[in-house]
């Protein structure tokens, strides 16, 4: 006997957060009782959702499946949009069994890694603030900000939902479309707050023109995969998610040197990986350059 809630997540039926909502709504029932918040229940009890009872048995013998989707700008990530939007969920393949539920979500003008799993016990997990699992982004912006600026969004900025800040940040090569008055970055953090990564840029005076998530946890966006394409993931990729989520407890890096990055990355161009700073000083000879190697 398990709570109602996790029960019907493992099955498939949608997130433990969505399936609160269906019993506070009384939709759902036990044993033809209206279930309460706090039931438990097994799956081979009569369980009922808006009167129609739900074969737990099958869905919870299936495997949990999990889907990779490269999601384009213009699409919402849910399953109707009263603007009549286009959402992820009219491209997607059907499951075996059970529903696909989003892990997250991104908004309509954030293109990149959208996963999507039968799970819904994983991806509550996954979604879940203490389980910190890293998201990875690719970021453009408008204008070039300096290295106090990067160093502000690694020590942390206000926002109206509390502060926020990035694990870690690092300049990518130049823009290869043009203009001189634009840069870009790479920025991970391990939160899921609405438009976290345009926030925080925007607290700092910049503007994000172009967002790409490009990894969830272990789960990095494939290269050879398009816009608007779904990908089934290799059942070892689910056990990668559940090292990043028991991984959460480990201490994570503090800000590092000038210029924004973790002292665990070195900018563009720079000294190599994880050499230390202050002895590449002390190894430059008097008025000279710093040997080649």
């Amino acid at each position: 006997m398990i709570r109602l809630q996790k029960l019907l997540a493992q099955a498939g039926l949608g997130s433990r957060r969505t399936i609160e909502e269906w019993i506070r709504a009384g939709r759902v029932s036990v044993g033809g009782r209206v279930a309460r918040l706090g039931d438990r229940a097994a799956s081979a009890d009569e369980v009922r959702l808006d009167g129609v009872k739900l074969d737990l048995d099958r869905t919870a013998a299936a495997s949990p499946e999990l889907l990779l989707y490269y999601k384009p700008v213009g699409e919402v990530t849910t399953r109707s949009d009263p603007q009549r939007r286009p959402t992820v969920f009219g491209r997607l393949p059907p499951a075996r069994a059970g529903r696909w539920i989003a892990v997250g979500r991104l908004d309509v003008n954030t293109a990149g890694l959208l996963l999507l799993t039968t799970d819904g016990e994983l991806a509550h997990r996954l979604m879940h603030p203490s389980s910190e699992v890293e998201r990875e982004y690719l970021v453009r912006l408008r204008g070039r900000p300096g290295p106090q600026v990067l160093r502000q969004l690694l020590a942390g900025v206000p926002l109206e939902d509390g502060p926020a800040r990035f694990d870690r940040i690092s300049a990518q090569g130049p823009d290869e479309e043009g203009a001189g008055g634009h840069s870009a970055f790479r920025v991970v953090l391990h939160e899921g707050r609405n438009r976290e990564v345009r926030r925080l840029w925007s607290a700092v005076g910049f503007e994000v023109s172009r967002l790409l998530r490009i990894r969830y946890g272990s789960v990095e966006l494939p290269r050879d995969l398009r816009p608007g394409e779904a990908r089934s993931a290799d059942p070892a990729l689910i056990g990668g998610l559940e090292r990043s989520i028991r991984a959460a407890g480990r201490p994570r890096p503090r800000a590092g040197p000038p210029g924004g990055l973790t002292r665990h990355e070195a900018p563009v161009g720079g000294p190599r990986r994880g050499a230390p700073a202050r002895r590449r000083r002390a190894d430059r000879p008097p008025g000279g350059r710093p040997p080649s190697k």
